[in-house]
């Protein structure tokens, strides 16, 4: 069972070593459900892209702003869960940071909510 406070700490100290800024590991991998521990050192990001079907970003430390198109930009904090939308999107670091990104990857047809 992964230590979601451990793989923080690991992924934030190899973010901040990291040329890039950044460090990621994929903890949970089953059929269309993943999770992932991304970590950004301060004012690094993830360049806009597509969401997919489902996913929710769980802050482990610090604080990153998601930011959309739609100029609807939201800052999520340490301990906080928040839905992705289904629209493109980015992610930025507004101090080092690390975070659970839980995705669903595909929903087989009739099964949607």
């Amino acid at each position: 069972m992964p230590d979601l406070a451990a793989l923080a700490e690991t992924h934030l100290a190899a973010a901040l070593a990291a040329p890039n800024g950044r460090s990621t590991e994929l903890v949970v991998h089953d059929h269309q459900l993943r999770q992932t521990v991304i970590a950004l050192a301060d004012g690094q990001s993830l360049a806009e892209h597509n969401a997919p079907p489902a996913a929710t970003i769980q802050v482990l430390r610090g604080s990153v702003q998601v930011t959309s198109q739609g100029g609807d930009d939201v800052v999520v904090r340490e301990g906080e869960l928040m839905p992705v939308t289904h629209e493109r999107h980015g992610v930025l670091a507004l101090e080092d940071s690390a975070f659970l990104l839980t995705t669903v990857t595909g929903i087989p047809e009739g099964t949607r909510g």
